[in-house]
């Protein structure tokens, strides 16, 4: 078995796609087009890996999505945790503190993306 990819569904799907690029570096790597079911996908990789976030734009979603209390998030690691931090909180994204659990395990903090989404980044 293998993982191929996690889906979540964006409202603005250019306001998603821009902000999954510029903020980790992910690349497009497939758009299918579905009109007749008004629906579009779009993956993106992390360059160098085939494991791919699929964004799902449905054409008649006017409200935001209800993200509901189940999903928890998306983590990606950093070589620069402090970096990305200050970078991100300059250029204006909702995120968290810098927080380090207690035993030391993990140095992190979350980013909120278009739709709510968060994404932990973890200091690699």
């Amino acid at each position: 078995m293998k993982s191929l990819h996690t889906c979540v569904r964006v409202k603005d799907l250019d306001k998603s796609t821009e902000f999954y690029r510029d903020v980790f570096g992910y690349e497009e790597t497939k758009r299918l087009d579905y009109p007749e079911a008004e629906f579009t996908l779009v993956y993106m990789a992390l360059p160098g890996e085939d494991y791919e976030l699929e964004l799902t734009y449905n054409y008649d979603q006017e409200e935001p999505y209800d993200l509901g209390n189940g999903y928890g998030h998306i983590a990606i690691g950093v070589d620069d945790l402090k970096d990305m931090h200050d970078t991100l909180s300059e250029k204006g994204y909702d995120i968290t503190d810098l927080t380090e659990l207690s035993d030391g395990a993990a140095n992190y903090f979350f980013v909120k993306d278009p739709d709510g989404y968060k994404i932990e980044i973890i200091q690699l």
